[in-house]
């Protein structure tokens, strides 16, 4: 059942009421530009961006399962299935490949990478680097306690296979230096001040730190609205699809592999459906940043030399 609240302009604005007459907080309803996307793939994490296929999927819900996390229609946990997936899919969760995760925060990833037998080195920016405001929100932390989840992998396991150091994700230290099999981020590269620099930041920890074969999963902010206007610097920046292709071209020509995946408008009602701040959570795939409809997005990268 769709409501319309008061708004000051209720056509586009509504709220979903669940089951129990529970309504939600305030959606906006926006149809993405056309040519952003190419045709839909129905496949799980087969699409470069956020769709809300992936969250009705078995293998969605196995994942939740496997970190312990109630299945909901959230973003976050769509970038940690996809980097699960396709670190999976590439075959490198094996018992003692390496990984190094940046801006973990207090993500569940490194917990469950090593409960597959994978040593990890969990990374995040030095003290004074980060926003004050991502310590308060879980996005950063220092404690690597604070990335144990005891659901998801025993104690022992946890402090003989997870590690912890302070990396400036701009500037990558050289003794990370190419001896991991697989590195990620979620949602962390547009915090670095601009698209160049978070674009800097993807092919550096393909070759900063992966040995040739080693591959890098990492998520960040889709720009739906636009494939011309867009936040190009600050605290947040959003990357259009042609930065994307820009990227993509990049690692390239530098000899690296790039998995193809399309980006995809999705086949539900929810993947239009814009979370609007304050923002509540409970259907946020998609939310509005300024002047902007946001969505995450994915890259997978296999180092070629």
């Amino acid at each position: 059942m769709i409501e319309k609240p008061d708004e000051s302009n209720a056509s586009s604005y509504i709220r979903h009421v669940k089951q129990g007459n529970i309504a939600s907080g305030v959606l906006q309803v926006v149809m993405p530009e056309p040519k952003v996307f190419h045709p839909f793939s129905r496949s799980y994490m087969a699409s470069a961006n956020c769709v809300a296929s992936d969250f009705y999927s078995q293998q969605y819900l196995d994942f939740c399962l496997s970190i312990r996390e109630e299945p909901y229609l959230h973003r976050k946990l769509w970038e940690f299935a996809f980097i699960a997936e396709h670190l999976s899919s590439a075959g490198v969760l094996t018992p003692g490949s390496q990984g190094i995760g940046f801006g973990v925060g207090t993500e569940p990833l490194p917990a469950l990478f090593a409960s597959k037998g994978c040593p990890i080195l969990a990374t995040d920016a030095p003290p004074g680097a980060a926003d004050p405001g991502w310590s308060e929100t879980a996005q950063w932390s220092q404690d690597i306690a604070k990335l144990f989840r005891p659901e998801v992998v025993s104690d022992d396991v946890f402090k003989e296979y997870v590690k912890f150091a302070s990396c400036d994700m701009a500037a990558i230290p050289d003794t990370f230096k190419d001896g991991f099999d697989f590195c990620w981020s979620a949602c962390c590269f547009e915090h670095l001040g601009s698209l160049e620099a978070g674009a800097d930041f993807v092919v550096e920890s393909v070759e900063k730190t992966l040995r040739v074969g080693g591959v890098a999963c990492h998520t960040s902010e889709f720009n739906v609205s636009s494939n011309e206007e867009t936040i190009d610097s600050g605290g947040t920046v959003l990357y259009r699809l042609k930065d994307v292709e820009r990227l993509i071209e990049r690692l390239l020509a530098r000899g690296h592999e790039v998995v193809n995946l399309p980006f995809t408008p999705g086949l539900s009602y929810v993947d239009h459906l814009v979370d609007v701040s304050p923002f509540t959570g409970n259907v946020h795939l998609k939310i509005r940043l300024g002047d902007f409809v946001t969505t995450s997005f994915g890259i997978v990268v296999r180092r070629g030399r």
